[in-house]
């Protein structure tokens, strides 16, 4: 159990994380894959470098800083935010669960999309981004999930237990971890019997006033009354969307204390939309920490 769990190591989250942890609470940072900030080859309208820096070289730098203050960071896939308790939070990763009353989302902004055609027609009318927001209206149907990860699994197994059978579509990408998880969840889990891998690239998404299946890149072709994408990790908006948060666009909403519309759970950073810069990711992080210490403090002291 800690006070404070933070999803993502970029600045958002590592300045969120300093905050908190020197306000004495107990602090775990979650990230995986790569950091936009990682990106960034040069550097330089950044305060307090004269010459510039690197995104890598200041990623890096963040972590080590909230590491020497007593952080603990795992490079672990986050695959779900859920209620625990009435006053804490479940975090699901790759890495084990988690448990904390604040929890704060800094996973950056990320495209969900695919650039198949005919995917974007169909948004609303068959294609989704969230199983378990929408999944109850494809039960005892067909359906696919389009991802190569552990998150598409997730959503998979999620639409097992009440789909009458689910086809994950890796769009042409390698399925060596997929068929290793999927193996496992097989051995623990009947619903995951109703799951099929197809490697096939994509070529179209087709339908009428509803999706009806695609066609892949050989000529071949799957019918399919719902197909849910999940490529790559669950970012912000996925989360957001299964906590029912309030949302503009594809950002997170919050107010000045970077607070969701969900008691306890705050954002920060590129996920909240805006400025995409690290000046902006550096202040909201702060402020999102300082929040979450309020918070975390004043239900621990009634």
């Amino acid at each position: 159990m800690y006070d404070v769990i933070i999803i993502g190591a970029g600045p958002a989250g590592i300045s969120a994380a300093l905050y908190a942890r020197r306000a004495n609470l107990s602090v775990l940072v979650l990230y995986h894959g790569s950091s936009q900030l990682e990106k960034a080859h040069k550097i330089d309208n950044y305060y307090g470098f004269p010459q510039g820096t690197d995104g890598p070289t200041l990623y890096a730098a963040g972590i080590a800083q909230a590491q020497a203050l007593g952080v603990q960071v795992i490079d672990a896939e986050v695959t779900g935010i859920q209620f625990a308790t009435e006053k804490s939070y479940g975090v699901a990763s790759s890495a084990g669960d988690y448990e904390a009353p604040a929890v704060i989302i800094a996973t950056g902004n990320k495209k969900l999309r695919p650039a198949i055609q005919g995917l974007a027609d169909f948004e609303g009318k068959g294609v989704s981004y969230c199983a378990v927001c929408d999944g109850f209206f494809y039960r005892g149907k067909r359906c696919c999930v389009i991802g190569a990860r552990r998150y598409a699994l997730e959503e998979a197994m999620h639409l097992a237990n009440i789909a009458a059978g689910v086809t994950i579509l890796t769009n042409g990408e390698d399925s060596s971890e997929l068929d290793a998880l999927l193996a496992e969840e097989r051995a623990k889990s009947p619903a995951a019997a109703k799951i099929t891998l197809d490697t096939r690239p994509i070529a179209v998404v087709q339908g009428g006033a509803a999706v009806q299946g695609v066609t892949f890149a050989d000529g071949g072709t799957l019918q399919s009354d719902g197909i849910f994408v999940a490529i790559g990790s669950a970012g912000g908006a996925d989360f957001a969307k299964k906590l029912g948060l309030a949302l503009n666009g594809d950002s997170i909403a919050t107010d000045e204390h970077m607070a969701t519309n969900a008691k306890g759970i705050y954002s920060c950073g590129n996920v909240t939309g805006g400025l995409l810069q690290i000046s902006k990711a550096v202040y909201e992080g702060a402020v999102a920490g300082l929040s979450a210490v309020a918070y975390v403090r004043s239900i621990t002291e009634r």
